[in-house]
């Protein structure tokens, strides 16, 4: 099986080497703009949430729904992916994920209907889901000997996605009279990627990226230690994610900040977190072993949420950059998609099986600890709880810390 890169033309076209050279940049430029499409849809809906309830009459059982599908749509629809990849080629299975993120952003501002919004809401995810899924393939397939210098770009270009979706989304609204215009205008940028990746997607010779052959179907994530032990790290780590963006403004205004102080040490979080997602993937591939920086990672988690227990105003800003520090497990787990695996298709599956798991556990992340806020009134067992997550999350870095392939774990073969 080929794992040459076959993305778009120039990345495979014998040519000379500054045509080769122009063909990468454009199958670089071409997965960050991507990239830059799979959180941006997400943060402009936040940060638009109180202007959408009120315009669709949104219950808070509905709003409810609105904030959790994101999580749930990666799960659900990430799994289908490998499916997907095995019928058509990837660019073609990119092309119809961008398609259906701009139909589902376009269709879900023209309705006055709650039920339609969050149906059209769906559809948007669903491409970004799938976009998920595929981007550590593609860096597999197109940059074998960069895996960790892509992965940090396109990680620091999803940042960077939900950073201006959380930060424009409402001024835009505010420009042009109405909440639609702050989610629709992001229709656009997703509709800008089609273009560069059509030319692909439309030659007849495009091979698919993950054959339907027997050794393909062997790679079964779902009944190995790897599998399970990447999917339990990547849904610990989103899970203390998730929960950080959703309840540490809270936290801080509980511990008397400002409503805007604590919006900005929620920016810290998101600021520190750009560098180090380019830095993070870099090193974890040149390292031959992660144990001590797994360890390292979760350790600074544990010690954040453990001085926000006992000193969440003196200590406010130093803890949200250790936390932020921490959490580069994100880019970290991304890039051990593709260092786990030897093949394409071993990435696309250890990615799909990885990701929709993941984030399956990490939707109970802000609900757990909103829970357990309410049930006690104060910070101390939500925080506790983290640690914990950062617990497991070490527990299982450790067993993917290890270079190993997915392909090479027992229990892969399936009877034809």
């Amino acid at each position: 099986m080929s794992t040459s890169p076959m993305v778009l033309e120039p990345a495979v076209a014998v040519a000379p080497a500054g045509r080769r050279g122009r063909g990468t940049l454009l199958v670089l430029a071409a997965m960050l703009l991507v990239a830059l499409n799979l959180r941006v849809s997400i943060t402009s809906v936040g940060s638009l949430l109180t202007e959408v309830r009120e315009g669709l009459h949104l219950s808070g059982l509905m709003a409810g729904v609105v904030t959790t599908m994101p999580t749930i749509a990666f799960a659900v629809f990430g799994a289908f992916t490998p499916v997907l990849v095995r019928r058509f080629a990837a660019p073609r299975v990119l092309v119809g994920a961008m398609v259906a993120l701009v139909a589902g952003q376009a269709l879900r501002v023209a309705t006055d209907s709650a039920a339609v919004f969050v149906v059209t809401g769906a559809l948007a995810l669903s491409g970004i889901a799938i976009g998920n899924v595929l981007m550590p393939m593609l860096v597999k397939q197109n940059f074998p000997e960069r895996t960790g210098l892509i992965t940090g770009a396109y990680s620091v270009s999803m940042s960077i996605g939900a950073t201006v979706g959380a930060a424009t989304a409402v001024p835009i609204a505010h420009a042009f009279g109405s909440w639609r215009a702050g989610l629709g205008v992001w229709a656009i940028l997703a509709l800008a990627a089609i273009p560069l990746w059509l030319p692909a997607a439309l030659r007849r010779s495009t091979v698919v990226a993950v054959t339907r052959s027997k050794a393909a179907a062997r790679v079964r994530p779902e009944v190995t230690r790897l599998g399970w032990a990447m999917a339990i790290f990547f849904g610990a780590q989103s899970l203390s994610g998730y929960a950080a963006m959703g309840w540490l403004p809270t936290l801080f205004r509980d511990a008397g900040y400002s409503p805007e102080n604590a919006g900005v040490l929620l920016a810290v979080l998101s600021v520190v977190g750009v560098p180090m997602g380019l830095i993070m993937p870099s090193l974890s591939a040149r390292l031959k072993n992660l144990h001590g920086l797994i360890l390292a990672l979760s350790g600074m988690m544990m010690l954040s949420y453990l001085g926000m227990i006992f000193a969440p105003h003196a200590g406010a800003y130093l803890w949200v950059v250790v936390l932020s520090i921490g959490q580069s497990s994100f880019p970290l787990a991304l890039t051990v998609l593709g260092l786990r695996a030897r093949t394409a298709e071993g990435t696309v599956a250890l990615s799909a099986f990885a990701q929709s798991i993941g984030y399956l556990f990490a939707a109970l992340g802000p609900l757990l600890v909103g829970y357990f806020y309410g049930l006690t009134g104060g910070w101390t067992v939500p925080m506790l709880f983290l640690v914990g997550m950062a617990l497991l999350q070490a527990v299982a870095g450790l067993a993917i810390a290890a270079p190993r392939f997915i392909e090479d774990e027992p229990a892969l073969t399936r009877n034809p």
